[in-house]
């Protein structure tokens, strides 16, 4: 059993139900939910900013799945929310599920990096991922909050509403 974080957003449709559906529909893929940060709203980044600002929120997860199997239950759960595989990267979605960090696996493959490629460098990330756990580091040992502090504060990140519920 290992412990994990995956980042969640939604920036099309009803930002929040996007969100908790994607909470709620998690454990039928083997991914236990143990927490959730709040949610919060945050600027487009990457190579489309011309859109609808996204809902964020991070969780901290328990499953017995190898990495690859849970990269496949968060892309099952993108599909059964709506989200197609053919829309353009980094454009307007009704769910995005990454899979940020799973106990201390490193791993590099053509479809999973762990830790995600833009954990230490995305402040929609680090933020509820801080929330989550303080003390939070990559299995390397990089520290997440020394990461938040010298992002630049140009990337808009603020608070929108309670944690999404657990076992709905």
């Amino acid at each position: 059993m290992q412990v994990g974080y995956l980042g969640l957003g939604s920036n099309v449709g009803d930002r929040r139900a996007n969100l908790q559906a994607a909470v709620d529909a998690l454990p039928a893929h083997g991914v236990a939910v143990l927490a959730s940060s709040s949610t919060y709203d945050s600027d487009p980044v990457g190579e489309i900013v011309e859109q609808p600002q996204f809902l964020n929120a991070c969780l901290r997860v328990q499953t017995e799945l190898h990495p690859v199997a849970v990269l496949d239950a968060c892309k099952a759960v993108e599909r059964e929310l709506g989200r197609e595989a053919s829309g353009p990267r980094h454009g307007p979605r009704p769910i995005d599920v990454d899979l940020l960090l799973l106990g201390a696996v490193e791993l590099r493959s053509a479809r999973l990096t762990l830790p995600h490629e833009q954990v230490l460098a995305r402040r929609f990330v680090l933020i509820p991922l801080l929330e989550l756990d303080f003390g939070l580091t990559t299995p390397a040992g990089a520290r997440l909050a020394d990461a938040l502090a010298v992002l630049p504060v140009d990337e808009g990140v603020r608070r929108a509403g309670p944690p999404l519920a657990l076992g709905a």
